[in-house]
């Protein structure tokens, strides 16, 4: 399939100097099954994946002066993982201009999420090769900016459990408990259900394939309910 490369560099606000760099990186490792010349983007995404990093650690590091290591490696994680690349891709509507094999589309290869990651990776990695580091370090400032603006650091990023006990305990020293409330399904498969218990009252339930995910999802909807109910309650 050919593919309109003017209307994707269009969409992206990027126009390339050198456009078989944009095409290696929209090329999915498939192609190589047909076509064994034929170069794709895994180089491009190993790239693309330090500039993203570095991009984005240093944006962090700007934005958050008070915060050490630790939170800001969390936060880093937080905006770094596959889903949120793919989401990333897919605003860009990468999958429409992927180039791929037969096979690979056949397989619903232009909507599967770590294709999307993996292309949107090798994007960064050529816009790069093909300007500055200062022009992709806009780039994805800018498509990360909603993301940016809503994160709020704390040193419990990414731990629901640590984060609701720290806001718990802005007004009282006792900490939440959780209980274990059933568990269903066969042994290979089971399902837990926990509820997260303050001062004699049930704030939330979670479920899980075990406690410590029942816990920490429990954990997450309790929060999201005492920071609704509560917001003059300072956060970190």
């Amino acid at each position: 399939m050919v593919f309109d490369l003017a209307e994707f560099q269009s969409r992206l606000g990027y126009q390339f100097r050198n456009a078989a760099l944009l095409r290696t990186a929209l090329t999915h490792p498939s192609v190589s099954h047909d076509a064994a010349t034929e170069p794709h983007n895994q180089r491009l995404e190993f790239l693309g994946d330090a500039v993203l990093q570095l991009a984005l650690t240093h944006e962090l590091y700007a934005r958050f002066p008070e915060y050490g290591e630790g939170p800001m490696t969390k936060a880093r994680a937080q905006l770094v993982n596959r889903k949120s690349l793919a989401e990333q891709g897919a605003r860009l509507e990468l999958g429409k201009f992927l180039i791929m094999s037969r096979g690979e589309e056949a397989n619903g290869g232009r909507a599967r999420p770590s294709g999307i990651a993996d292309a949107f990776e090798a994007l960064l990695g050529a816009i790069y090769l093909d300007s500055s580091y200062e022009v992709v370090r806009v780039f994805v400032i800018k498509m990360f900016d909603g993301e940016l603006a809503q994160m709020k650091i704390s040193p419990n990023l990414g731990n629901p459990k640590g984060e609701l006990q720290e806001f718990l305990q802005a007004d009282t020293c006792e900490a939440p408990q959780y209980k274990e409330i059933s568990t269903t399904g066969p042994d290979h498969d089971r399902v837990f259900e926990c509820a997260v218990i303050h001062r004699g009252v049930e704030l939330a339930r979670g479920v899980g394939k075990n406690k410590k995910d029942a816990e920490a999802q429990a954990a997450t909807m309790a929060l999201a309910r005492v920071k609704h109910k509560n917001p003059a309650v300072p956060e970190n």
